[in-house]
């Protein structure tokens, strides 16, 4: 779904002007048929990172409720999610917030009351996936027959977050949204086994390994943020193996079987990807449902769901 770039900007406003932060003010200034028109931020100097016309606001609260702002980007710690979230449905305005939606299940949840009571469009940016080389696995699916496995890993050295989000949810969100949205429905067991926990440069650091089970297909994933980077995910089907490698230069390739549900080796078959950005996409599609919404599952519930994964593992 693409805006119309004749039609009147889609006017965002965005919470947090961290690292993440800046990525949206970038990716929303050359988006076209979006605009900018508030952020939230307490430090100083980000003024400089915004157009002239774009207000900026030390305190969250009065972005949110903005008269002009048709919808507000969340991009601040998620321990802060829950609350800035219920003041923007409150105050009517359709939102998109960084994965994972909250810390526990139960601001979740009340998230989800909340957007259903108000009719409000809640989406949750799990960027991988709004990454094209997940919308043509999804695609390629059914070249390799019925999943029989599921097996990721993502990592790197750090980050190591002092008092903020634990490592397992920090990593986790992504591979076990990826692993809900492959089987469409919810797993009957999860469990996690750690091989290293401690603590360096103040946050938590360690190594995990996540056990997700649909019923006789199994997703494994192990995440370290102790480790060379890393982010890759293989589907193991009965005529084959797709592996997602988001740092390989064929970020989507087809592999023959490998016995044991191990990872395929050699070069493999690359498969087509469009070029765009996650993070592009995922703005450019929710500032298009803003104005026209996207029929189908809600994102919101994929990350309600999630939470109540990394819950259950925690």
């Amino acid at each position: 779904m693409s805006i119309p770039a004749s039609s009147d900007p889609v006017r965002l406003a965005l919470i947090g002007a961290g690292r993440w932060g800046r990525n949206y003010i970038r990716t929303i200034a050359a988006l076209p048929g979006a605009a900018l028109v508030r952020l939230a931020s307490t430090n100083p100097k980000s003024r400089d990172l915004v157009p002239p016309q774009c207000v900026v606001d030390a305190d969250w609260r009065a972005t949110v409720t903005a008269p002009e702002v048709e919808a507000v980007i969340v991009s601040t710690p998620p321990a802060t999610h829950a609350e800035i979230t219920l003041a923007a449905i409150a105050a009517g305005k359709a939102v998109l917030v960084e994965k994972p939606l909250t810390l526990n299940l139960a601001e979740a949840e009340a998230i989800g009351r909340a957007a259903q009571g108000a009719g409000a469009m809640v989406w949750v940016e799990n960027t991988q996936l709004f990454n094209p080389a997940w919308t043509a696995l999804k695609a390629a699916l059914a070249s390799i027959g019925p999943i029989l496995a599921i097996r990721s890993e993502a990592g790197n050295h750090g980050p190591y977050r002092k008092g903020g989000v634990p490592m397992l949810w920090d990593w986790g969100a992504h591979d076990v949204a990826q692993a809900l949205d492959l089987m469409g429905s919810d797993p009957d067991s999860v469990s996690a086994a750690w091989t290293a926990r401690g603590e360096r440069e103040g946050g938590e650091a360690g190594d995990v390994t996540l056990t997700v089970s649909f019923g006789v297909v199994e997703a494994r994933t192990r995440l370290c943020n102790t480790m060379d980077k890393c982010r890759r995910l293989a589907v193991h089907g009965e005529r084959g193996v797709l592996l997602f490698d988001d740092v390989a230069a064929d970020k989507l390739t087809r592999h023959p079987p490998v016995p044991g549900f191990a990872w395929p080796s050699g070069r493999g078959e690359p498969l087509v990807v469009e070029a765009e950005m996650p993070l592009a996409r995922a703005v450019r599609r929710f500032a298009a449902a803003v104005r026209n919404p996207e029929p189908g599952p809600s994102t919101l519930d994929l990350g309600l769901r999630v939470v109540r994964v990394l819950e259950a593992c925690s």
